[in-house]
């Protein structure tokens, strides 16, 4: 038996099982280290080193908090066997089992022992362990949804239902009656089967579909005539974009490995696979044009900065874009912060900088003394030259206007651009499900990161008093949002009036760029419980003590911008709240709609599933032009994108 003098053991869990042995091995100094500060991976892992003072029966009970089970002999990953003072254990970070002896209150030895299995069997084992599979695209569904159904149409979702001796799951769909007064047709589908189902999203209510006959038919070939059609005037408008050229970057550095061996959190599954796909870009002749799409606090920026490392390692300038001063000012300190340790010069260029500061920058830029620029649509001024611009990154592109849109349409031509996202808009998802635009997504949370817990309610005194003192009491913060300058003054007043021991601030867009900026600052540094707010905090902010979000109209918001905002919270390993209130005699149907969805799409990740959703109430009339509707009612939006995207390739 093999000596060793340390292990690590982390627990048998669904999102830390799929991940393979080599993921361990790579990343287990950054799993030592954040067992001592995070709460997560103390929950979650357990690391231990010979002669460490452990009594026997704690370390049994850590075992079983990992949802180790217990068993007379061990032969696969998540169990463990006692004899005595020896404790046999298959840890699921490895695919060997090891031996642990106590001797007294310590650990004496830790040796590997000839039970071994291959990464193959491993992984199937590990699967058979997991909850039970859900197929990401059909998540959150109600009963009475519509979908479709590649083969047979538009049906009613009716649930889910067992039966047969292995009780074998099936999604249940309800079709039109094969004639009148008969009772409608149903469909079951093995829950394996589910690629051939996508959510129904129109315009309007849809015909529901007889499983016997050929109208789904003649949808389905009319649809795809036009998609091909639609297609091909599309590809037009993007040609320069696709013949463009550019050099391509070189493979990755040593000083690439040591800036991404700095990050000290294990990357998810997604965030890698988002760098790779980035790196396969940079590394090509043509210009990358690619959504990053992934929730507030999943990763997106440390994605974008290994871009803007290697765009910098290979001699070009990088240029961050952002939407709001708040958010280019927290970008510009969290990037000096993470590239510290190498030779790179960043600078910002808003309006918090003065007049002679931005003259010395723009001449530095011009120069090539300044690898990455990050501000404002200031970037985007006649007076702005770079020396050799070779990426630009821009968070939330959505939030741009017409005139600086424009701008960007000239420098897409032979740069790569990289757009990050939350929650892209209708237009941005469109153009990324019709193949016109690569994306990546992240859909997996960090470790650690709850769900937010999401309230939609009438406008409460009582509810607002005690969840603010329920945070303040743990040591939180909170966010009070009211989106109104004009009476935000009289609001502060009355919170100050019902919570007259807490600390309060405010924050809008006429305050001066020295009051909101220390405002920020101040809230930061917890000199204050509350800050009272419009939808200037939408973006950027990213602080761990604040857990506890009001908003006291949030049927004024968008979908997006309501999802961005709760986004604010829930940063950190705690639970969060969010309560969205609403005045009940100026309940819309629309802000109805918007509020049931956010409280339905609470879960980490749904940021898209909104999108969608967004595309459901509003519509996508001005996405596709009216000419295409009456396909999109016939067949469902996502369907249509799903035949453009097909039609588009085959043309490309």
């Amino acid at each position: 038996m093999q000596e060793k003098s340390e292990l690590l053991i982390v627990a048998l869990t669904p999102d830390l099982a799929e991940r393979d042995v080599f993921w361990f091995s790579e990343n287990e100094k950054k799993i030592k280290n954040l067992l001592k500060i995070d709460s997560f991976w103390q929950n979650h892992a357990d690391f231990i080193v010979i002669n460490q003072s452990i009594k026997l029966s704690e370390f049994l009970r850590k075992l079983n908090d990992l949802n180790y089970e217990k068993t007379t002999t061990i032969s696969k990953p998540g169990e463990f066997s006692q004899r005595g003072g020896t404790i046999s254990i298959f840890p699921v970070n490895l695919n060997y089992a090891v031996a642990i002896d106590f001797l007294g209150n310590s650990i004496d030895t830790i040796k590997r022992i000839n039970i071994l299995i291959s990464e193959a069997e491993r992984d199937k084992i590990l699967k058979k362990q997991l909850k039970s599979f859900k197929v990401n695209h059909l998540k959150n569904l109600s009963s009475g949804d519509y979908l479709v159904h590649i083969d047979h149409g538009i049906g009613i979702y009716r649930g889910e239902v067992k039966f047969g001796d292995e009780e074998k799951e099936y999604y249940l769909l309800e079709y039109a009656p094969p004639k009148l007064g008969a009772n409608p047709d149903k469909l079951f589908i093995p829950k394996e089967k589910a690629e051939k189902l996508s959510l129904y999203l129109g315009f309007a209510k849809p015909t529901i579909h007889r499983l016997s006959g050929n109208i789904w038919e003649k949808a389905f070939r009319k649809a795809s005539e036009d998609a091909e059609k639609l297609a091909k005037e599309l590809l037009e408008l993007y040609a320069k974009r696709l013949v463009a050229k550019k050099l391509p970057y070189l493979e990755d550095s040593a000083h690439q490995k040591e800036f991404e061996d700095d990050f000290e959190y294990p990357e998810t599954l997604d965030q890698q696979k988002a760098v790779k796909e980035i790196k396969k870009d940079l590394e090509s002749a043509e210009p990358m044009d690619r959504l990053l799409c992934g929730d507030v606090g999943f990763g997106k920026t440390e994605v974008a900065q290994r871009a803007v490392f290697k765009a910098v390692d290979n001699g070009y300038q990088v240029a961050v874009l952002c939407p709001t001063t708040i958010l280019s000012d927290q970008h510009f300190e969290n990037f000096k912060k993470r590239f510290e340790k190498f030779p790179i010069n960043i600078s910002a260029l808003n309006r918090f900088e003065s007049k002679a500061e931005q003259k010395e920058r723009l001449k530095k830029l011009k120069d090539g003394k300044i690898d990455i620029i990050i501000g404002t649509h200031r970037i985007l001024s006649n007076d702005v030259e770079f020396k050799k611009l070779g990426l630009l990154i821009i968070d939330e592109e959505q939030r741009f206007g017409v005139k600086q849109k424009e701008k960007l349409k000239k420098l897409r031509e032979n740069i790569d651009i990289l757009n990050l996202s939350a929650t892209p808009i209708p237009r941005t998802l469109y153009l990324t499900v019709s193949g016109l635009r690569q994306i990546s997504q992240i859909n997996t949370p960090p470790f650690g990161r709850m769900p937010i817990n999401t309230y939609v309610l009438c406008y409460d005194e009582d509810v607002i008093k005690k969840s603010l003192e329920d945070e303040i009491k743990i040591g939180g913060q909170a966010y009070f949002l009211h989106n109104r300058i004009e009476t935000i003054d009289k609001t502060l007043l009355n919170l100050k009036k019902i919570l007259p021991n807490m600390k309060f601030d405010i924050a809008h867009g006429k305050l001066s760029e020295k009051a909101l900026r220390d405002v920020m600052h101040r809230f930061k540094n917890k000199k204050f419980d509350v800050l009272v707010a419009t939808t200037i905090i939408e973006n950027g902010l990213d602080l761990k003590n604040v857990n506890t979000l009001i908003v006291d109209d949030a049927t004024k918001l968008g979908l997006s911008q309501a999802h961005q905002i709760r986004g604010r919270i829930g940063r950190h390993t705690v639970p969060a709240y969010a309560y969205l209130m609403y005045q009940e005699k100026s309940l819309t149907e629309d802000g109805k709609k918007r509020l049931e969805a956010l409280e339905k799409y609470s879960d980490l990740g749904s940021g898209y599933q909104l999108a969608m959703k967004d595309l459901e109430i509003r519509g996508a009339g001005n996405i596709l032009g009216k000419k295409q509707s009456g396909m999109v009612n016939q067949i469902g939006l996502n369907l249509y994108c799903e035949i453009l995207n097909e039609a588009i390739e085959r043309l490309k």
